[in-house]
């Protein structure tokens, strides 16, 4: 396989996280534009522990995800009070202030960005993205899954029933911010290069878009929605030249 197209199979694998992040926090009828935030909190913490501290890949890529969680879960308590528009509106600007701190981040490289990683192969990156994909799967066959549809369909009813509705979105928010952090690690260190740029209001865009095509009610949906887009994007990079 060819470097090229090598890396269009790893732009698809962290393409289907970052889409499944947004799926996890969806399954609570919440939509986040602000998970390339915590993309780059991921992307950032992974590289930080892998160059200055010179600790592996796999545990640094643990330490983001729960990190990244903790700050999912409390951005999610103030996004309760927020719904449609308003939510996404909120999360889309957390999603900047984490941009922007990252760019006046100086011990970062700040607008400069950094670099330094160790690159990372596809299969590599495959084997977080099955792996997360089949804990995903499984989750959707669990009662905890159920809970959380409950929420979606009618959260005062979820609340009769005894369902702690404001528990079931807040863990959402942080299982999804988990599962971006990975991404933003494994972005990180297959293309051993980031930058702030790297992590704005467009990739959120992309992750929801992903969902979106692959339908928003399976997770492995995420999986078919990043191909389309990535095959899309590399079909008008190449439209009438011919093959690449």
């Amino acid at each position: 396989m060819s470097t090229y197209y090598a890396g269009l199979l790893a732009d698809v694998g962290i393409l289907t996280l970052g889409g499944l992040s947004v799926y996890i926090i969806l399954a609570t009828g919440q939509l986040s534009l602000g998970n390339a935030g915590f993309m780059g909190i991921g992307a950032y913490i992974t590289s930080y522990l892998t160059v200055t501290l010179g600790i592996g890949i796999t545990p640094a890529l643990f330490v983001a995800a729960v990190a990244s969680g903790i700050i999912g879960v409390v951005v999610g308590f103030p996004a309760l009070r927020l719904k449609g528009i308003y939510l996404a509106i909120a999360t889309l600007g957390f999603g900047e202030m984490v941009r922007s701190f990252f760019l006046n981040l100086s011990a970062m490289g700040g607008s400069s960005g950094f670099h330094g990683m160790k690159h990372i192969s596809v299969g590599y990156i495959w084997v977080w993205v099955i792996g997360i994909l089949l804990v995903v799967m499984l989750l959707e066959r669990s009662r905890v899954w159920l809970e959380m549809q409950a929420v979606n369909d009618d959260e005062t009813a979820a609340g009769l029933v005894g369902l702690n509705a404001t528990a079931i979105k807040v863990g959402a928010f942080g299982a999804g911010a988990a599962v971006a952090a990975i991404s933003g690690g494994l972005f990180a260190h297959h293309h051993v290069y980031i930058e702030p740029g790297n992590f704005g209001f467009e990739r959120s865009i992309d992750f929801v878009l992903a969902v979106i095509l692959g339908g928003s009610t399976v997770g492995p949906g995420a999986l078919v929605g990043s191909l389309v887009l990535v095959m899309l994007r590399f079909a008008g990079r190449h439209d009438g030249t011919g093959a690449a």
